[in-house]
């Protein structure tokens, strides 16, 4: 069975940094596509950014410039890092392993809060 489990995460004033892991098991599973999603209380779940296979990656316009996603495929492992972060930033994070068409799967974290003070 495909799980993912997230670390990092915790509180930071605002300018910080912090850093969310997203481990995939089992090692044999290769990851395709990973999204990064959010979600505030009281707000619907945000898409935070993706990346692809091909190491290609895109984000959200309220993110861009300040959060990289990276994958260490000998760690199955994927990275959001999280530069500058703002009192807005604060929410439950979730990583998403997906694949589109045929055989298609969707496998969601745990979720991990990530709280930025002023």
């Amino acid at each position: 069975q495909v799980q993912l489990v997230q670390s990092g995460g915790g509180q930071v004033q605002a300018g910080g940094s912090l850093r969310l892991s997203c481990t995939v098991s089992p090692d044999t599973f290769n990851i395709n596509n990973i999204a990064w999603y959010r979600q505030a209380p009281g707000e619907q779940r945000e898409r935070v950014g993706y990346i692809l296979n091909s190491g290609s990656a895109n984000y959200a316009d309220s993110v861009k410039g300040r959060f990289t996603i990276t994958i260490d495929n000998a760690k199955n492992t994927v990275y959001l890092q999280m530069d500058s972060l703002k009192p807005e930033d604060t929410a439950v994070y979730y990583c998403n392993a997906f694949r589109l068409g045929p055989y298609s799967y969707d496998y969601w974290g745990q979720g991990t809060q990530v709280t930025v003070s002023s």
